[in-house]
Parts: structure tokens; C-alpha cells; sequence
């Protein structure tokens, strides 16, 4: 599929009362999907504008097909189901796994199978370790509005269970290691997990460009979405409380009265296009490890402890790695790292019997390294600036979620939102 299924000429003219939204990753998209809806009454035109050559985001694909990284969503997401559903991509996200999880403990404890759903875990076998009355009592007190200690000490009692339950729920909804991840955020996602449904997982059968990126993109330009890629934003310009110009290099954009802007970008571009803004200042790394892979199974989920992989994702010709809060690992190359993380690939895929081969030499990887991926959620993280700094401009981005943390889910929220405060 072409990059940019109806972009314009830069210079073309627009029709009055036009909606920009800037940045086309899953805030953006959300956005100009929600403003073009048939029937809505969002702006007459709707334009979408990318710094980058293709659409996504940090849940883009690469040029090659690879996935930038793995996301997972939970029946607990019911915007981004929803948002699957309108671009006709919902079948394409799969549960992997049933009913319950495989997590292989690396550090001796062997392989075991997790119920997804609370209500399995009545099962003593299928239960987290650690998971007695105090566990319960500790999660759901963990559960209510309003904590501001962090994970870590919420569970300090309970170390069975915050090591086989909550740490890798933390990291994989937070990004922030336990010890000084908030416990508030956390609170949000358990609340979401517990509704009927919460717990299912989902993941992209083929990937995020097939699955979630080109029907996007397909979507809003049978809608009329005018998609600009390769245009980033360089100025805004400003006066009297309103947005009055778009700098994308050379002669600015004017802004019609009617016109709006949303900015749907990473809180650093935020802020360098209205300065004063406030937007985190912290932030933590993801770092993915795409490995080739013979085998046709797929797709599959397995979760990792005591090792340096936290979650494989298996697809036909490929196993992808996700590694979480990865400050420490910033510096590692591919050659360094792959080896090291295929040995416990390979350990935990032939405990959970997938089907091979699995050779005891690392494949040829590819690793991505996202050094800013989420905000980093601690206890104290500032609330996010005001909805709309401008009368006629509204900030978007999985950042901008005042209760949950930066996931695909609070993305889409946001994108939705802004073009509702509009």
C-alpha cells in the first residue's frame, strides 16, 4: 500500500472550515477518523499532516515490514477496540492465547499457565503466584482511586505476587520499573481489567502496518482525509489567544477563522511549538528485538521472568522481543544483546512447546530502541497542560491522559477528545 493513499500537493488549497491535524501517529489518526465520521459536523475538511514519510507513530511499521515494537491490547481497552472496529481491523487482532497466559520463569521456577481472567483463578493452578487472601486484599486496595505511593511499596508485604503478577503488568502498561512506578496509573488499568472481558489479550495477527496503519489510512481517504506526509511542523504562529498560522517550511499556512489545529505530537514537539507548555520531562525507553524465524506457528504469547526478555510474540517468520523500562540496555547492540536474549527465547518456547526448530544459534535480529517511549508515570507525574492552550488549537497524545498511563488505548482517547473540545 502507497505511504499516502490521497495526499496533495503542498501548495493546493484548501476548502474554509478545515480541521489540520498534526502528527499521524494513533492520536493523530483517531482524531481525523473521529472528525471525518459521516454524519459529523467536526470541520467541512480534514487535513492530516506527518513529519515522517508513513503513518503510526510509535506503533508504526518499519519500511521493511517489521513492527517498530510489540503492543498488545486488553479487553480493557474498549477505545481501541472501537477504533479497530471502525477501520474494519478488529478481526485482524487475535486472542493468542485462550484463556490463559504461558509465563516461563527463567530464574528455575519453570513454566506455568496464568488465568487472563480472574474468575480462573479459583483454579490454585492456574492462580499468580503469591495470589492468597492478602494478595487479593493487597490488589484491590491497590485498585482504588486516589494512591500516591508507589508500586512497590503497595506490595512490598506480597513479593511473590508483585514478582510474577504485578511487576510485569507494571512495565508492560507503565513502562516504569515497580520500584518507582505510581501506583495511582496502575490503579486505573486494574480498575479496567476488572470489568467483564477485561482481561482478554489481543495482539495484531500480521502486524501493525496490515493491521492497524493501512486500513487507517484506507478509512480516511475514502472519507476524504487529505493526508500530507512528510511535512513537519516548524513554527506555529500566534496572536490574540489563537493559532493564526501553520510553518511547515517555506510560506506559512494561514488559519481561517473557522479553521482549528490539533497537535497531535510527542510532548517535547509540543512544547517546542508553544513554549511555556508543560509536558513530562522524564521519560523511559522500550527497547524490540525482531528475530527471523523458520517455524508457521503463530500467533503466540509468552510471557518471561528473571531474564532480560519480558514478552516474546511469535508470527510466522518471526519472534519479537519487548523489553520494557530499558534504560540499563540503551548502550547494547544487537550483536551483543541477541544471543543473550535468544538463549532465553529459546528455553522458554521449548517449555511451552512451540513448535520449532529452535537452533541454538541466535538468528539474525533486528533491534529498535524507542529512547523516549512513554512518559515516566511516578507518583508525583504532573497532571497534563490545559486541553486547549489556544481557542482554536487542542493538544492530543497518549501523554495528555489525565488517568491512564501512555498506552495505545490513552492515545485514542486523547485523539477523540481533542476533536471534541473543538
Amino acid at each position: 500500500m502507497a505511504a499516502a493513499p490521497n495526499a496533495t500537493l503542498p501548495g493546493a488549497t484548501l476548502p474554509a472550515s478545515t480541521l489540520h491535524v498534526v502528527g499521524a501517529g494513533v492520536a493523530g489518526l483517531a482524531a481525523a477518523l473521529l472528525a471525518s465520521r459521516p454524519g459529523g459536523r467536526a470541520a467541512r475538511c480534514v487535513v492530516l499532516h506527518e513529519a515522517s514519510p508513513a503513518a503510526g507513530g510509535r506503533a508504526r511499521a518499519l519500511p521493511d515490514g517489521t513492527d517498530n515494537g510489540t503492543h498488545a491490547l486488553l479487553g480493557a481497552n474498549p477505545a481501541a477496540l472501537g477504533f479497530l472496529a471502525e477501520i474494519g481491523a478488529r478481526e485482524a487482532w487475535v486472542e493468542p492465547e485462550g484463556e490463559t497466559l504461558p509465563v516461563h520463569d527463567l530464574a528455575g521456577g519453570g513454566l506455568r499457565r496464568v488465568a487472563l481472567s480472574p474468575a480462573g483463578w479459583r483454579d490454585p493452578a492456574r492462580r499468580p503466584p503469591g495470589l492468597g487472601a492478602g494478595g487479593l486484599l493487597a490488589l484491590l486496595r491497590a485498585a482504588l482511586p486516589g494512591r500516591h505511593s508507589t508500586v512497590a511499596e503497595a506490595f512490598a508485604r506480597h513479593p511473590a505476587l508483585l514478582r510474577h503478577f504485578v511487576e510485569p503488568l507494571t512495565l508492560a502498561a507503565l513502562n516504569t520499573a515497580p520500584e518507582e512506578a505510581g501506583l495511582r496509573r496502575l490503579g486505573a488499568v486494574l480498575r479496567r481489567m476488572a470489568r467483564p472481558g477485561g482481561c482478554r489479550l489481543y495482539v495484531a495477527r500480521r502486524g501493525l502496518g496490515p493491521d492497524l496503519v493501512h486500513p487507517a489510512l484506507e478509512t480516511l481517504a475514502r472519507r476524504g482525509v487529505v493526508f500530507r506526509p512528510g511535512r513537519r511542523l516548524r513554527e506555529l504562529e500566534r496572536a490574540g489567544g489563537r493559532a493564526t498560522a501553520l510553518g511547515f517550511g517555506g510560506t506559512p499556512l494561514p488559519l481561517g477563522e473557522a479553521d482549528r489545529v490539533i497537535l497531535a505530537l510527542p510532548p517535547w514537539e509540543a512544547a517546542r511549538l508553544l513554549p511555556g507548555l508543560r509536558v513530562p520531562a522524564l521519560h523511559r525507553p522500550i527497547l524490540n528485538l525482531h528475530f527471523e524465524h523458520a517455524t508457521g506457528a503463530g500467533p503466540r504469547f509468552v510471557g518471561l521472568l528473571g531474564g532480560l526478555a519480558q514478552w516474546m510474540l511469535v508470527r510466522p517468520g518471526m519472534v519479537s522481543v519487548t523489553i520494557s523500562a530499558a534504560t540499563g540496555l540503551l548502550a547494547e547492540s544487537a550483536e551483543s544483546l541477541g544471543p543473550r536474549i535468544w538463549a532465553e527465547l529459546r528455553e522458554a518456547a521449548r517449555a511451552a512447546g512451540l513448535p520449532g526448530p529452535w537452533p541454538e544459534e541466535a538468528p539474525p535480529c533486528r533491534l529498535v530502541k524507542e529512547h523516549r517511549a512513554t512518559p515516566a508515570h511516578l507518583p508525583d507525574q504532573p497532571a497534563p497542560p490545559p486541553l486547549r492552550p489556544l481557542r482554536n488549537l487542542a493538544l492530543a497524545g497518549d501523554w495528555m491522559d489525565p488517568t491512564l498511563p501512555a498506552t495505545l488505548e490513552a492515545a485514542i482517547r486523547s485523539g477523540r477528545r481533542a476533536v471534541r473540545a473543538l
